[in-house]
């Protein structure tokens, strides 16, 4: 298993009790939003509401503006006026209200039962057009449509690749029911993947976004299985006697690097993900698990317990030599690498308490990122701006999101649910 699924049941160790993974019982709701904290540097940007947007089943200006938000360097303002993408705005008037962007647009519903979603978006220092496109897509899409609108505004004023439009997965126990959720990154249009009696744990997407691994204990043990997003459809990759753990994919995605103790102690091993025969990586008198890549495949970060207590190691992929990386507490787990390779995210046991923390791996500089004391598997956005991550706040279980300061963190929570096990999946578009 993973040091993160045995902490979340009050182990120490982990060389035990690989069956034992309960959830505590509640209730699955949607998620809303709520964003807490002020980033150093925001883009003020107002909003006109889209025209016609009252007969629309989605308020897409209330998405666009969340998900600017979210992300914390965008402060966004409704303005009292409905201007849609074919008028040229009153740009002085706007940038006198404070903002430097402005976005305006429509929705018209088609007699084939499709909405055409219409934008926007203008410098309002320059006054310049910055350029616009539209959607035409069924009910169901007009949350997509919404998150490729703020895709297209990020890009144009940040200059970087925005997230808006991804997944996340995640698991839920409704009940005696397990669920294995993928989700927009506001926590909305969850679709369930997987419902099982038993638990489902350590979510891992591949890096196309078309599957997911996981680790499901339907059979009454630990079991690697591979998950196509767009049917269902699955097959066992690794059954082999003991655990079958903590499966991640190789950044080419034809391999899976997961914990198997089938000849003994928990080990690393490659295997193709058609299955096969696994092959070791490297031999440890540790026990060695949740393996993570950074982004070109060279370097692969575990966690091990061979110098006593669970740290996080790094090695040369496939034939280098395990060296620490993590030396501030007794008890480092659960590592994820940004896509740039520069920073480690982690959790670390701080007293009785399991912090985020994000390390510089240049400088080993580190700080702590959250306030909560019950931390768990953190994981990267695909653009490095922002963590996903378990915990528990004010008694409940919940997921958040923080940027990479800390400053502004976003609850995604129902009104009841136990959350876990979070997975930020992969960009799903090409830039605009």
């Amino acid at each position: 298993m993973t040091y993160q699924s045995i902490r979340a049941f009050g182990k120490v160790s982990f060389t035990f009790l690989f069956g034992i993974f309960c959830f505590a019982s509640s209730s699955f709701a949607q998620f809303r939003v709520e964003v807490s904290g002020v980033g150093v540097t925001q883009i003020p940007i107002a909003f006109a509401s889209f025209r016609n947007e009252s007969a629309s089943p989605q308020k897409i200006t209330s998405i666009v503006r969340n998900d600017l938000e979210r992300s914390g360097l965008f402060k966004p303002q409704l303005l009292k006026q409905v201007v849609d993408e074919n008028q040229r705005p009153d740009l002085s008037a706007i940038r006198n209200k404070g903002a430097d962007a402005f976005v305006s647009g429509s929705i018209s519903a088609l007699s084939n039962g499709q909405y055409e979603v219409r934008f926007r978006l203008w410098d309002a220092v320059k006054e310049e057009d910055l350029g616009a496109t539209s959607y035409v897509v069924y009910t169901q899409d007009l949350r997509i449509a919404a998150h490729r609108i703020a895709d297209f505004i990020y890009e144009k004023l940040t200059a970087e690749k925005a997230i808006f439009s991804t997944r996340i997965a995640f698991v839920t126990k409704l009940g005696a029911k397990y669920n294995l959720w993928i989700s927009d990154i506001d926590g909305e249009n969850s679709q369930s993947a997987l419902s099982s009696p038993e638990p489902i744990i350590s979510p891992s997407w591949s890096p196309d976004g078309k599957y997911i691994a996981y680790v499901s204990f339907e059979s009454r043990k630990p079991v690697v299985y591979i998950h196509k997003v767009s049917d269902g459809t699955r097959h066992a990759v690794a059954d082999f006697k003991g655990s079958n753990s903590a499966p991640t994919w190789t950044p080419d995605g034809r391999s899976l690097v997961l914990a198997l103790s089938k000849d003994g102690s928990q080990q690393l091993y490659v295997i193709d993900v058609k299955g096969g025969v696994p092959k070791r990586i490297f031999q440890s008198l540790g026990i060695d698990t949740e393996p993570v890549f950074t982004s070109d495949g060279k370097t692969l970060y575990f966690v091990s317990d061979r110098s006593g207590g669970p740290q996080i190691y790094r090695v040369a992929y496939p034939n280098g030599t395990p060296e620490r990386v993590t030396f501030a507490t007794p008890y480092s787990i659960s590592p994820t690498i940004s896509p740039d390779g520069q920073l480690l995210a982690y959790v670390s046991k701080v007293g009785a308490n399991y912090k985020l923390q994000l390390m510089n791996l240049a400088t080993q500089a580190t700080t702590e990122l959250t306030d909560t004391v019950a931390d768990e598997r953190p994981s990267f956005a695909p653009n490095g701006r922002m963590i996903v991550y378990a915990t528990q706040q004010s008694g409940k279980d919940a997921l958040m999101t923080t940027t990479l300061d800390g400053k502004v963190k976003v609850k995604l929570a129902g009104q009841v649910g136990d959350m876990r096990e979070p997975n930020w999946g992969p960009f799903l578009y090409k830039s605009n």
